[in-house]
C-alpha cells in the first residue's frame, strides 16, 4: 500500500505495554479520461497503524506530509463507547518506509560495531524492576556474488 501520512502521527502504549504509533493516512486518486488524459480526484483517507518497535521508529522519521509505502493487512475492528457500537478498518503495518519515488533522502551507510548489547525496557518490565538485554547482531550484507563456472556444453543432437 502506499500514500501519504495525512495527520500528525501519535504514539501511544497499549495495557501490556506496546507502542502503538497511529496517523491517518491518505491516497491520491485519478480518473483516465478518454483523450488519455489523467483528472485528479480527491483523495480517500484510513486509519494506520504500527506496533512495538516498527511503530516507535515509525514516530521518529515520519511526520504529517510524508509519502510512504507499507505492507501488512487490512484489520476490521468493533468496541462499544458510550452505549454506541464503533466499527471502522485500520491498515496494520507490518513494514513502512519513506516513498523514493516521491522522497528525497540521505542514507547513512557507517559500518555497524561488531556486537552491541541493547537494553530494551517496556513501562511494564519498568514497573516490575526487569530488563531485557537482548544480543543484536548487525547486517552483514552478503558478498559479491561470484561468477557462474562456465561448463562445457552438452553436445546437441542432429549437429
Amino acid at each position: 500500500m502506499s500514500g501519504f501520512i495525512a495527520t500528525d502521527p501519535q504514539l501511544t502504549y497499549t495495557e501490556r505495554g506496546e507502542a502503538r504509533f497511529y496517523a491517518r493516512f491518505g491516497q491520491e486518486n485519478y480518473r483516465r479520461e478518454e483523450n488519455g488524459e489523467f483528472t485528479k480526484l480527491e483523495p480517500s483517507f484510513g486509519n494506520l497503524v504500527l506496533y512495538r518497535a516498527t511503530a516507535e521508529r515509525a514516530y521518529e522519521r515520519f511526520t504529517k506530509g510524508d509519502q510512504f509505502v507499507a505492507e501488512g493487512y487490512t484489520h476490521d475492528y468493533s468496541y462499544e463507547r458510550e452505549g454506541q457500537q464503533i466499527e471502522g478498518e485500520e491498515f496494520v503495518a507490518k513494514k513502512i518506509g519513506h516513498d523514493t519515488a516521491r522522497t528525497r533522502y540521505d542514507v547513512d551507510r557507517t559500518p555497524r560495531h561488531q556486537a552491541q548489547t541493547v537494553e530494551r525496557d517496556s513501562p511494564a518490565r519498568e514497573q516490575n524492576g526487569e530488563q531485557n538485554r537482548e544480543q543484536v547482531r548487525p547486517f552483514d550484507p552478503p558478498q559479491q556474488p561470484q561468477q557462474a563456472r562456465q561448463t562445457a556444453a552438452a553436445p546437441v543432437l542432429g549437429q
